[in-house]
Formats: structure tokens, C-alpha cells, sequence
């Protein structure tokens, strides 16, 4: 059984010695950080459960910190502690979003019951084990991301409600893998999961297609078709591209979803249907209302939660895992590929490209080198054929803006896990400037070897 680990920050040494003291006597899993910046670049590698900051501090304070936090991880709970405590700074805390707001001093007891609050309030006494330990209703999402991890968090959360799902993402990023995963992980998961593309379906088919059909009511008809909804009864029915979905058609798909039944073409007889809808999209749906290419009442019923997939350019420490799957997937279908891996400078291309088509342009970059490759070892000029010259450079550190340059470097110290001359080429910086950024922002190569 896992420990709920908790990010203590305070700028006071003595009083955070203390707090992790009684805290890891509590049964707590306890990481401390003496800033908020030191504080954001642990947080991708320990994954707290809970953090407990100090209002007050030098540089970031709890409230900035919090605001970042709230931005990145918007389901993680945030404590604050303060010695300054003022009733409208309460107000505004919890206005913003924090858990709760203590006053120093403070008894233990009085910390102890807001972080069992806490756990109740996000769900994590009761569903952090089966989240970290039951790993197979996503086994079919590879990734080692910090970003992904949240999601996928947040998507186990979804799937015990039962409840409609919206993914709003690019092209390629994934989308029916998560809904499957969705599925996997929710009370239906042993009921059928049904997909439809509704751009690839004929708007005079669309109908026939997901409500069925009787023999005879229409030309072609020659025989009954059991519609989707009915297939997926009990189970999911995902609505890929639901962005495409004619808006005349939009009216009926409402009709059912509020009365729970379905009206197959050529028959008064409703069908009554139980299923979960997750659909998805790549297009701005909110706009789309704003616009009427998408009725309002519908995009509501349909997001309930909203999940939004990260480009694959902005989790680059996945691309070798994805790389090496899709070539290991490669090789299980071909006897005849004789590719076994990348090179490392082919790998180093594969990391910086931008990948406007995501994942699934990753997917047609491999399989087009493992088949020109004349050698087990894929090389750079294969990969750098393949994307046609669409790759940039690891940005330079000097070009960075200073308020994402932490996160660069968390990000690069994670695809290189904590290897500081590996790194330090990476961001075309000699090893020495290299320690001088990690220090300023208080990072420890360390904590990045051993995630």
C-alpha cells in the first residue's frame, strides 16, 4: 500500500525539520523544498499527492506558487500556512482554489484532520493505490511524462463517475487510446467499447449508422442493422470527430442522449439504451457555439469533463519510449526489418522535431526508416529524410525566456535522467554554465537519476 506523499515548503529550516518531522511520524511520504521555485522543479520527479506551503517567502511566494501549481495540476490539493493570516487573504485564497488556510501557530492535530480533508476532497485515500498499482486499464499509453501522468490521473478519476467525456486535442495526440483507457478503468469496463468517426460516416448514413435500421425502410435496406448505441448498450460509445458531426444530425444525437433511447430508421418503436459517451474532437467546440456550427445545449451535455492530450512536442521524454514500441511493434510483424534501434544522434533528431502531426506522424517516421535502413542502427540522415527538414535545434538556453528557462531545464534533465554532460550538450551550454542554471534554479541532478 503506497504512501500519500506530501511536497512541504517553507523558507524557515528549522520549522520545516519540524513539520517533516511529525508529518512522516503521521505515515506520511514526505519531500521538503525551501522555495517555490525549488519546489516546482521536484515536482515532476516526486509527484506529490498534497502540498503544505508557507505563505510568506522569499522570491515566489505561497500564493505565486500556487497559482502555478493550480495551472499545471489543477486536481491537486494545496494547503497554506502562514504566520501573517488575515481574514480577507483567507477569502481570496479559497476564492482562488486552495484547500484550506491555516494560521500559525497551529496544532498538529488541526494540520493533520485538513490533510485528511484533503485526501477525502481529491479521492486520494481510496483511489491512489488502485492508480499506482493497477496499471492495465492504460497499458496501451506509453509515456513517461509528468503532464501525462496528471491526465491520466485525472482521466481514472472521470472514468468512477460515469460521467460524459470531451477530449479536445490535436490530431495524432492519442485520443481514442485515452477513451479506452476511460473505459478500461470504469464501471463498464467489461461492456462493449463501440468507435464511430463521424466525419467518415455519410450524413445520409450517419442516422442507419449509430440508431439502426428496419428491413425495408429504405432503398438497400434488405435486412434489420442493430445501430451502434445498441452494440455499445451497457458499455462506451466513443464519437471520434464529433467537431464534424452535420449540425441537422446534432438535434437527434440530443434527442437520445436525454431520453436514454433510440429510434431505429423505419420503425416508431424507441429502443431504450444505457451507455457512456466519451467523443472527441480537434476543434475549438466552445468557438464552434459561438459561431452555431455546433448547438450549445448538445456541446454541454457532451462535457461534462473536459480532457485536452498534450501535443507530442511538449513531451518529448516520451518520444524514445513511443520510438522504440513502434519499432519493437515493427519488428514482432516483419521478419524481414532488420532495424533494431535508433542512433543516438538519429534519436537526438526524433526529440527535436516539432511533430505537427503528433504521434501519429512519429508512427509513419519509423516505419518509413525500419524500412529504408540498409542497418540494424537507424541513421540521423534516415530520420532527417524522413521528417524532410522539418527539425529545429534543442533551444539555446541564452534565447529562452527567462520564465520558462526552470522548465527547460527540468524537461531536458528528465529526458537525460540527470545526466549533466548529456544535458549540457543538449542545451548548447559547457558543463560548467550548465551547473550554474541547475544551481539558480535549485535543481539537484540527483533527484532525476533516481525518478
Amino acid at each position: 500500500m503506497s504512501l500519500t506523499k506530501i511536497l512541504l515548503i517553507d523558507d524557515d529550516a528549522s520549522l520545516l525539520r519540524l513539520l517533516s518531522i511529525r508529518l512522516t511520524a503521521a505515515g506520511y511520504a514526505v519531500e521538503t523544498a525551501n522555495s517555490g521555485r525549488q519546489a516546482l522543479g521536484k515536482m515532476p520527479v516526486c509527484q506529490p499527492h498534497l502540498i503544505i506551503t508557507d505563505l510568506r517567502m522569499e522570491g515566489m511566494d505561497g500564493m505565486a506558487l500556487f497559482d502555478e501549481v493550480h495551472t499545471r495540476y489543477p486536481s491537486l490539493p494545496v494547503i497554506i500556512l502562514t504566520a501573517h493570516g488575515t481574514i480577507p487573504d483567507a477569502v481570496a485564497a479559497t476564492r482562488k482554489g486552495v484547500f484550506s488556510y491555516l494560521t500559525k501557530p497551529f496544532d498538529s492535530k488541526q494540520l493533520l484532520d485538513n490533510i485528511s480533508a484533503a485526501q477525502r476532497h481529491s479521492g486520494q485515500s481510496q483511489n491512489d493505490d488502485v492508480i499506482s498499482d493497477d496499471q492495465t486499464w492504460r497499458r496501451g499509453i506509453i509515456t513517461a511524462s509528468p503532464v501525462m501522468d496528471e491526465l491520466l490521473k485525472q482521466a481514472w478519476r472521470v472514468a468512477q463517475a460515469d460521467v460524459s467525456v470531451l477530449i479536445q486535442s490535436e490530431s495524432g495526440t492519442g485520443k481514442e487510446l485515452l477513451a479506452q483507457a476511460i473505459h478500461a478503468a470504469g464501471p463498464r469496463a467489461e461492456e462493449p467499447f463501440v468507435a464511430i468517426n463521424c466525419a467518415a460516416i455519410p450524413e445520409a448514413l450517419l442516422e442507419s449508422e449509430l440508431f439502426g435500421h428496419r428491413k425495408g425502410s429504405f432503398t438497400g435496406a434488405d435486412r434489420n442493422h442493430t445501430g451502434l448505441f445498441e452494440t455499445a448498450n451497457g458499455g462506451t460509445l466513443f464519437l471520434d470527430e464529433i467537431g464534424d458531426m452535420p449540425l441537422e444530425f446534432q438535434a437527434k444525437l440530443l434527442r437520445v442522449l436525454q431520453e436514454g433511447e433510440v429510434r431505429p430508421v423505419g420503425t416508431t418503436q424507441p429502443v431504450p439504451v444505457d451507455v457512456r459517451i466519451i467523443s472527441a474532437t480537434h476543434t475549438d467546440l466552445e468557438a464552434a457555439t459561438e459561431t452555431r456550427g455546433f448547438r450549445e445545449d448538445l456541446y454541454y451535455r457532451l462535457n461534462v469533463v473536459m480532457l485536452e492530450l498534450p501535443v507530442l512536442a511538449s513531451r518529448c521524454e516520451d518520444i524514445p519510449l513511443l520510438a522504440n514500441h513502434f519499432l519493437s511493434q515493427l519488428q514482432q510483424r516483419s521478419s524481414n526489418c532488420i532495424a533494431r534501434s535508433f542512433s543516438r544522434e538519429a534519436m537526438e533528431l526524433l526529440m527535436a522535431a516539432p511533430w505537427p502531426g503528433n504521434i501519429r506522424q512519429l508512427l509513419n517516421v519509423v516505419e518509413q526508416v525500419a524500412v529504408l535502413t540498409t542497418s540494424p542502427l537507424i541513421s540521423a540522415s534516415l530520420v532527417q529524410k524522413a521528417l524532410r527538414g522539418k527539425t529545429k535545434e534543442v533551444l539555446p538556453l541564452g534565447e529562452a525566456q527567462s520564465q520558462f528557462e526552470r522548465d527547460y531545464l527540468v524537461q531536458i534533465m528528465q529526458m537525460t535522467r540527470g545526466n549533466v554532460c548529456q544535458a549540457a550538450r543538449l542545451a548548447q551550454r559547457n558543463r560548467t554554465d550548465f551547473y550554474k542554471l541547475l544551481h539558480r534554479h535549485q535543481l539537484e541532478p540527483a533527484l532525476f537519476r533516481h525518478s
